[in-house]
């Protein structure tokens, strides 16, 4: 072989000596790949933290996490309606009022079973906030619903009443109070309605710190349904469980004497006087025996 061959074998031998890895040297290590799962994982495991955090009072690092969770866009509606939550309530602490309402709306929109607890819509911060929002919502939704069908006017007690509950929803206890005693005083005609107007005009009374006249007209429900009661959480509520359990008890006692006046009111049936002689039927004499005949 001529060197003029041998020179291009010896330069290709020369690339691939510089080309391979130097001796001892280890192989570079693969990245392991970030797979939905994991970006989940890590979503949740945020949404924790960021929980955990605003419960110490860490508000500054709760957001960063929970915002964090809400960016991979992995997280169910229910836990993104949480992480919504926790931020609304950041925000409303902190002055931010308009952000807070933002959010609340945002966990309303992607979760529609999103609520407070109790506990949380009595708060006097963001409790007002709250339901203001949740019945903006109400309104926009119903004025969809009825765009979509043929509308049937109210009449004005009942129209009374529907105002009132917006008000009520929206934080206006002393408006909607107004409105309630309107329709009950114009006269509503089911007895579910009359037990609705009564029932939110009894809240509304006692979020005004009117606890009097909030036990009266809790007592007056009971004078239209001997059987009414609050469901749990209604029962549960901060402003009003003292004075609606005063009330029921008086109701359920009020009651009690008087289903027992009424049945001692009821004449008692005399009991039945013993027969005389004259009631006793005469017994009719043995007939005589004939003595047999002899053949």
């Amino acid at each position: 072989m001529s060197a003029r061959h041998l020179l291009p074998a010896f330069v290709l031998a020369a690339l691939v000596a510089a080309c391979a890895p130097p001796s001892g040297e280890k192989p570079a290590q693969v990245t392991p790949q970030i797979t939905e799962q994991v970006l989940r994982d890590r979503a949740k495991e945020q949404l924790a933290q960021g929980i955990k955090q605003y419960e110490a009072g860490d508000f500054e690092s709760a957001f960063k996490n929970l915002t964090a969770s809400l960016d991979h866009g992995l997280l169910s509606k229910s836990d993104q309606s949480i992480a919504r939550k926790h931020i609304a309530f950041i925000h409303c602490v902190s002055n931010r009022e308009v952000l807070c309402r933002d959010e609340f709306r945002k966990a309303f929109e992607i979760n529609t079973d999103f609520a407070l607890t109790t506990a949380e819509d009595g708060h006097p911060i963001w409790g007002p906030i709250y339901r203001n929002v949740r019945a903006q919502l109400i309104t926009e939704r119903d004025a969809a619903a009825a765009a979509s069908k043929p509308r049937v006017p109210l009449a004005k007690a009942e129209q009374m009443l529907a105002d009132g509950m917006v008000k009520y929803d929206s934080g206006d206890p002393a408006a909607a109070i107004k409105l309630f005693e309107a329709a009950t005083k114009e006269g509503l005609k089911e007895k579910a309605d009359q037990v609705k107007s009564l029932k939110h005009t009894a809240f509304s009374l006692c979020l005004e710190g009117k606890y009097s006249a909030c036990r009266a007209t809790f007592l007056k429900i009971f004078d239209v349904d001997p059987t009414f009661d609050l469901t749990p959480a209604e029962a549960g509520h901060p402003s009003w469980t003292r004075t609606y359990a005063g009330a029921k008890a008086q109701a359920q006692k009020a009651l009690a004497e008087k289903a027992a006046k009424e049945k001692a009111a009821q004449p008692k049936s005399a009991p039945a006087a013993a027969p005389t002689a004259k009631d006793k039927a005469p017994t009719p004499p043995a007939a005589a025996q004939q003595p047999p005949k002899k053949n």
